[in-house]
């Protein structure tokens, strides 16, 4: 069940053993197989999940825009880095200007590694 829980973004497996763990439902027990009454708890449990665990366990942890602490699931997830990204554009910081070129962000060594496209074959002599 913990590894099922895995498949939603945002949900690793320690959060999922942390949710079933808060939702007193069996770790191991097959998903498909559970009761609903057991399923309605792991959904409250994943609803409550930023208010049971410590700060350092949220995956966006002062939030540039409310600077609460929050955990992000599903499509919050690509759409909050989405406007992270386009916001560092908008600025006009290096890492939106990294990100637009389409070269390396984190520092990164650029002069060999990280080329991308087709590669320019040597024609050889006939």
């Amino acid at each position: 069940m913990q590894y099922a829980l895995t498949g939603l973004p945002g949900i690793g497996r320690r959060t999922a053993k942390l949710i079933a763990k808060g939702a007193e439902v069996d770790p191991d027990a097959v998903l498909g197989y559970l009761p609903d009454e057991d399923v309605e708890k792991l959904d409250s449990a994943i609803g409550n999940f930023e208010t049971n665990v410590p700060a350092w366990m949220l995956n966006r942890r002062n939030d540039p825009t409310s600077g609460e602490d929050k955990h992000l699931l599903g499509t919050d997830i690509v759409m909050t880095f989405r406007e992270d990204i386009n916001n560092l554009k908008k600025v006009r910081a290096y890492r939106g200007l990294r990100h637009e070129r389409g070269l390396k962000v984190r520092g990164q060594r650029t002069k060999s590694t990280g080329r991308r496209g087709s590669t320019v074959g040597v024609s050889r002599k006939k």
